[in-house]
Protein backbone atom coordinates (compact mmCIF):
# COMPACT_ATOMS: atom_id res chain seq x y z
CA UNK A 1 0.00 0.00 0.00
CA UNK A 2 1.44 3.68 -0.76
CA UNK A 3 1.95 5.85 1.74
CA UNK A 4 0.46 9.22 1.11
CA UNK A 5 0.89 12.18 3.04
CA UNK A 6 -2.47 13.92 4.96
CA UNK A 7 -3.41 17.10 3.03
CA UNK A 8 -4.20 19.76 5.51
CA UNK A 9 -5.80 23.08 5.24
CA UNK A 10 -4.38 26.32 6.26
CA UNK A 11 -5.66 27.04 9.70
CA UNK A 12 -5.05 23.55 11.05
CA UNK A 13 -2.88 21.61 13.59
CA UNK A 14 0.89 21.70 13.20
CA UNK A 15 2.33 18.09 13.35
CA UNK A 16 4.99 17.68 15.26
CA UNK A 17 6.69 14.20 14.49
CA UNK A 18 8.78 12.26 16.51
CA UNK A 19 11.25 9.99 14.88
CA UNK A 20 14.21 7.62 14.47
CA UNK A 21 13.99 3.74 13.61
CA UNK A 22 16.84 3.18 16.51
CA UNK A 23 14.92 2.67 20.01
CA UNK A 24 16.26 4.11 22.97
CA UNK A 25 16.98 7.94 22.10
CA UNK A 26 14.33 9.57 24.14
CA UNK A 27 11.70 10.22 21.74
CA UNK A 28 9.31 9.89 23.91
CA UNK A 29 10.60 11.85 26.87
CA UNK A 30 11.41 14.70 24.46
CA UNK A 31 7.90 14.45 23.15
CA UNK A 32 5.96 14.59 26.11
CA UNK A 33 7.92 17.25 27.64
CA UNK A 34 7.08 19.45 24.32
CA UNK A 35 3.35 18.12 24.88
CA UNK A 36 3.26 20.26 28.14
CA UNK A 37 5.41 22.98 27.45
CA UNK A 38 2.76 23.49 24.13
CA UNK A 39 -0.34 23.22 26.79
CA UNK A 40 1.19 25.30 29.28
CA UNK A 41 1.49 28.04 26.48
CA UNK A 42 -1.84 27.95 25.95
CA UNK A 43 -1.54 25.37 22.77
CA UNK A 44 -4.42 23.13 22.02
CA UNK A 45 -2.52 19.22 21.29
CA UNK A 46 -3.74 16.56 20.06
CA UNK A 47 -1.24 13.40 20.44
CA UNK A 48 -1.30 9.91 18.68
CA UNK A 49 0.99 6.92 19.83
CA UNK A 50 1.96 4.88 16.49
CA UNK A 51 4.59 2.21 18.38
CA UNK A 52 1.18 0.66 19.51
CA UNK A 53 3.91 -2.33 20.54
CA UNK A 54 6.06 -0.42 23.09
CA UNK A 55 3.18 2.38 23.47
CA UNK A 56 5.80 4.04 25.61
CA UNK A 57 3.81 7.49 25.23
CA UNK A 58 0.68 6.28 25.71
CA UNK A 59 1.85 4.73 29.49
CA UNK A 60 3.61 8.45 29.74
CA UNK A 61 0.27 10.13 29.37
CA UNK A 62 -1.34 7.24 31.75
CA UNK A 63 0.99 7.62 34.44
CA UNK A 64 0.21 11.56 34.36
CA UNK A 65 -3.90 10.93 33.96
CA UNK A 66 -3.57 8.45 37.39
CA UNK A 67 -1.51 10.75 39.32
CA UNK A 68 -3.92 13.47 38.43
CA UNK A 69 -6.95 11.19 39.83
CA UNK A 70 -5.10 9.77 42.78
CA UNK A 71 -3.90 13.30 44.03
CA UNK A 72 -6.92 15.15 42.57
CA UNK A 73 -5.15 18.04 40.72
CA UNK A 74 -5.05 19.23 37.64
CA UNK A 75 -2.90 18.43 35.29
CA UNK A 76 -2.65 19.51 31.76
CA UNK A 77 -3.56 16.49 29.50
CA UNK A 78 -3.50 16.21 25.45
CA UNK A 79 -6.15 14.53 23.78
CA UNK A 80 -4.28 11.01 23.01
CA UNK A 81 -5.08 8.12 20.64
CA UNK A 82 -2.84 4.97 20.09
CA UNK A 83 -3.15 3.51 16.62
CA UNK A 84 -4.19 -0.33 17.29
CA UNK A 85 -1.72 -2.74 16.27
CA UNK A 86 -3.71 -4.84 13.71
CA UNK A 87 -3.19 -8.89 13.53
CA UNK A 88 -4.78 -9.63 10.15
CA UNK A 89 -4.52 -12.55 7.62
CA UNK A 90 -1.93 -10.20 5.09
CA UNK A 91 0.60 -6.97 6.13
CA UNK A 92 -2.11 -5.44 2.57
CA UNK A 93 -5.19 -5.40 4.93
CA UNK A 94 -3.26 -4.03 8.40
CA UNK A 95 -1.73 -1.26 6.41
CA UNK A 96 -5.10 -0.20 5.11
CA UNK A 97 -6.47 -0.70 8.85
CA UNK A 98 -4.00 1.20 10.25
CA UNK A 99 -4.36 3.64 7.86
CA UNK A 100 -8.23 4.52 8.11
CA UNK A 101 -7.71 4.37 11.91
CA UNK A 102 -4.83 7.43 11.38
CA UNK A 103 -6.74 9.18 9.44
CA UNK A 104 -10.03 8.70 11.00
CA UNK A 105 -8.64 10.22 14.15
CA UNK A 106 -6.40 13.35 12.19
CA UNK A 107 -9.68 14.38 10.84
CA UNK A 108 -11.18 14.49 14.17
CA UNK A 109 -8.33 16.51 15.69
CA UNK A 110 -6.70 18.88 13.28
CA UNK A 111 -9.08 21.36 13.00
CA UNK A 112 -10.18 21.84 16.79
CA UNK A 113 -6.25 21.65 17.87
CA UNK A 114 -3.27 23.95 17.37
CA UNK A 115 -0.63 20.85 17.30
CA UNK A 116 -0.75 17.31 16.39
CA UNK A 117 2.08 15.26 18.36
CA UNK A 118 2.85 11.97 16.93
CA UNK A 119 5.29 10.11 18.29
CA UNK A 120 6.55 7.00 15.85
CA UNK A 121 8.24 3.55 16.54
CA UNK A 122 11.81 3.18 17.09
CA UNK A 123 12.02 0.48 13.92
CA UNK A 124 11.19 1.11 10.35
CA UNK A 125 8.15 0.26 9.13
CA UNK A 126 4.58 1.21 7.39
CA UNK A 127 3.35 3.56 10.18
CA UNK A 128 6.84 4.70 11.00
CA UNK A 129 6.85 6.15 7.19
CA UNK A 130 3.53 6.82 7.42
CA UNK A 131 3.82 9.49 10.61
CA UNK A 132 6.91 10.98 8.96
CA UNK A 133 4.78 11.96 5.74
CA UNK A 134 2.49 14.08 7.70
CA UNK A 135 5.43 16.07 9.41
CA UNK A 136 5.49 19.79 9.38
CA UNK A 137 8.22 19.51 12.15
CA UNK A 138 10.38 16.23 12.30
CA UNK A 139 12.06 15.97 15.36
CA UNK A 140 15.39 13.32 15.87
CA UNK A 141 16.41 12.23 19.30
CA UNK A 142 19.77 10.73 18.84
CA UNK A 143 21.52 9.15 21.96
CA UNK A 144 24.90 11.20 21.84
CA UNK A 145 26.90 8.02 20.25
CA UNK A 146 28.73 7.44 16.70
CA UNK A 147 26.72 4.49 16.92
CA UNK A 148 23.92 6.41 16.94
CA UNK A 149 25.10 8.76 14.66
CA UNK A 150 25.55 6.20 11.92
CA UNK A 151 22.04 6.10 11.09
CA UNK A 152 22.36 9.34 9.31
CA UNK A 153 26.00 9.05 7.67
CA UNK A 154 28.31 6.36 8.36
CA UNK A 155 32.40 7.38 8.64
CA UNK A 156 35.96 6.38 7.51
CA UNK A 157 37.76 4.72 10.63
CA UNK A 158 40.57 6.62 10.18
CA UNK A 159 39.67 9.92 9.46
CA UNK A 160 35.40 10.18 10.62
CA UNK A 161 34.85 11.66 7.57
CA UNK A 162 31.76 10.82 6.33
CA UNK A 163 31.73 8.19 3.43
CA UNK A 164 27.75 7.23 3.07
CA UNK A 165 24.52 8.16 3.82
CA UNK A 166 22.57 6.36 6.88
CA UNK A 167 19.55 4.65 6.48
CA UNK A 168 17.29 6.59 8.40
CA UNK A 169 18.49 9.81 6.66
CA UNK A 170 17.47 7.81 3.63
CA UNK A 171 14.29 7.16 5.12
CA UNK A 172 13.86 10.88 5.30
CA UNK A 173 14.91 12.07 2.40
CA UNK A 174 12.17 9.46 0.37
CA UNK A 175 9.60 10.82 2.54
CA UNK A 176 10.69 14.28 1.71
CA UNK A 177 11.07 13.58 -2.08
CA UNK A 178 7.40 12.21 -1.86
CA UNK A 179 5.81 15.04 0.10
CA UNK A 180 7.22 17.48 -2.88
CA UNK A 181 5.78 15.38 -5.83
CA UNK A 182 2.52 14.82 -4.22
CA UNK A 183 1.70 17.90 -2.62
CA UNK A 184 4.62 20.26 -3.10
CA UNK A 185 4.82 20.52 0.37
CA UNK A 186 7.89 19.78 2.98
CA UNK A 187 9.21 19.74 6.49
CA UNK A 188 11.66 21.12 8.79
CA UNK A 189 14.18 18.60 10.38
CA UNK A 190 15.47 19.01 13.58
CA UNK A 191 18.24 16.64 15.27
CA UNK A 192 18.49 16.55 18.56
CA UNK A 193 21.72 15.60 20.67
CA UNK A 194 20.04 13.75 23.22
CA UNK A 195 20.88 11.98 26.31
CA UNK A 196 24.48 14.11 26.47
CA UNK A 197 26.96 13.31 29.07
CA UNK A 198 28.37 16.36 31.70
CA UNK A 199 31.56 15.30 30.71
CA UNK A 200 33.16 16.81 27.62
CA UNK A 201 35.11 13.73 25.98
CA UNK A 202 36.88 13.51 22.91
CA UNK A 203 34.15 10.95 21.57
CA UNK A 204 31.80 13.80 22.38
CA UNK A 205 33.78 16.63 20.05
CA UNK A 206 33.80 14.10 16.84
CA UNK A 207 29.56 13.61 16.94
CA UNK A 208 29.73 17.08 17.00
CA UNK A 209 32.32 17.44 14.04
CA UNK A 210 30.47 14.74 12.47
CA UNK A 211 26.62 15.88 12.66
CA UNK A 212 27.68 19.64 11.50
CA UNK A 213 29.61 18.09 8.62
CA UNK A 214 26.58 16.19 7.76
CA UNK A 215 23.52 19.43 8.77
CA UNK A 216 23.84 20.79 5.54
CA UNK A 217 24.41 17.94 3.88
CA UNK A 218 21.01 16.22 4.75
CA UNK A 219 19.53 19.59 5.40
CA UNK A 220 18.66 19.59 9.08
CA UNK A 221 19.21 21.38 11.96
CA UNK A 222 21.15 20.48 14.75
CA UNK A 223 20.16 21.57 18.48
CA UNK A 224 21.36 20.05 22.21
CA UNK A 225 18.57 17.70 23.57
CA UNK A 226 18.17 16.72 27.86
CA UNK A 227 21.45 15.54 29.74
CA UNK A 228 21.90 11.64 30.73
CA UNK A 229 19.84 12.59 34.32
CA UNK A 230 17.82 9.74 36.16
CA UNK A 231 15.45 12.79 37.18
CA UNK A 232 13.31 11.65 33.52
CA UNK A 233 13.32 8.33 34.06
CA UNK A 234 11.24 9.13 37.84
CA UNK A 235 9.23 11.88 36.03
CA UNK A 236 8.22 8.89 33.68
CA UNK A 237 6.84 6.77 36.34
CA UNK A 238 4.66 9.42 37.81
CA UNK A 239 3.71 11.00 34.37
CA UNK A 240 5.43 14.18 35.10
CA UNK A 241 7.83 16.55 33.05
CA UNK A 242 9.98 19.18 34.68
CA UNK A 243 7.46 21.91 33.49
CA UNK A 244 5.18 21.13 36.14
CA UNK A 245 5.13 22.23 39.34
CA UNK A 246 7.35 19.96 41.12
CA UNK A 247 7.76 19.64 45.14
CA UNK A 248 7.99 16.82 47.79
CA UNK A 249 4.09 15.59 47.26
CA UNK A 250 4.45 15.31 43.41
CA UNK A 251 7.67 13.92 43.54
CA UNK A 252 7.65 11.74 46.83
CA UNK A 253 10.91 13.56 47.94
CA UNK A 254 12.22 16.79 47.98
CA UNK A 255 13.29 18.00 44.30
CA UNK A 256 16.97 18.89 43.79
CA UNK A 257 19.70 20.46 41.72
CA UNK A 258 19.20 17.96 39.10
CA UNK A 259 15.79 18.79 38.64
CA UNK A 260 16.39 22.78 37.99
CA UNK A 261 19.17 22.14 35.68
CA UNK A 262 16.96 19.24 34.37
CA UNK A 263 14.19 22.09 33.65
CA UNK A 264 16.58 24.58 32.17
CA UNK A 265 17.70 22.54 29.79
CA UNK A 266 14.02 21.30 28.23
CA UNK A 267 12.89 25.05 28.43
CA UNK A 268 16.20 26.14 26.03
CA UNK A 269 15.32 22.64 23.78
CA UNK A 270 11.52 23.74 23.63
CA UNK A 271 12.85 27.14 22.62
CA UNK A 272 15.11 25.67 19.65
CA UNK A 273 12.67 23.48 18.16
CA UNK A 274 10.68 27.64 17.20
CA UNK A 275 7.21 25.76 16.80
CA UNK A 276 5.02 28.24 15.35
CA UNK A 277 2.76 29.13 18.67
CA UNK A 278 -0.94 30.40 18.11
CA UNK A 279 -2.20 33.41 18.88
CA UNK A 280 -4.12 31.68 21.81
CA UNK A 281 -0.94 32.27 23.75
CA UNK A 282 -1.51 34.72 26.81
CA UNK A 283 0.76 37.87 27.18
CA UNK A 284 1.97 36.09 30.73
CA UNK A 285 2.90 32.81 28.83
CA UNK A 286 4.90 34.94 26.56
CA UNK A 287 6.92 36.30 29.01
CA UNK A 288 7.70 33.56 30.43
CA UNK A 289 8.65 32.43 26.62
CA UNK A 290 10.89 35.25 27.07
CA UNK A 291 11.93 34.17 29.94
CA UNK A 292 13.26 30.77 28.66
CA UNK A 293 15.27 32.07 26.13
CA UNK A 294 16.84 34.79 27.92
CA UNK A 295 18.01 32.43 30.95
CA UNK A 296 19.89 29.95 28.17
CA UNK A 297 23.32 29.79 29.38
CA UNK A 298 23.07 32.14 32.61
CA UNK A 299 24.27 30.06 35.75
CA UNK A 300 21.62 28.19 37.73
CA UNK A 301 19.93 29.89 40.61
CA UNK A 302 19.79 28.55 44.15
CA UNK A 303 16.62 27.70 46.11
CA UNK A 304 15.71 27.66 49.65
CA UNK A 305 13.61 24.79 49.33
CA UNK A 306 15.50 22.71 46.85
CA UNK A 307 18.94 20.71 48.08
CA UNK A 308 21.63 19.76 45.97
CA UNK A 309 21.27 15.92 44.59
Amino acid sequence: MSIEPHNRPSGTAHVVVFGNEKGGTGKSTIAMHVIVALMQAGQRVATIDLDSRQRTLTHYIENRRSLATRKRIKLDLPTHHCVACTGGASAESNEAAEYDDLAQTIVAVEADHDFLVIDTPGTDNYLMRLGHSMADTLVTPLHDSLVDVDVLGTADPATFAVTEQGRYAATVAETRQQRRLLDGGSFEWVVVRNRLSMVGTHGKRLIAHRLADLAPRLGFRLVDGLGERAVYRELYSRGLTVFDDLDEAMLGARPTMSHVAAREEAMQLFAELRLPLTERISWVTMAGMEQWRESAGKPLEMHDDLVDG
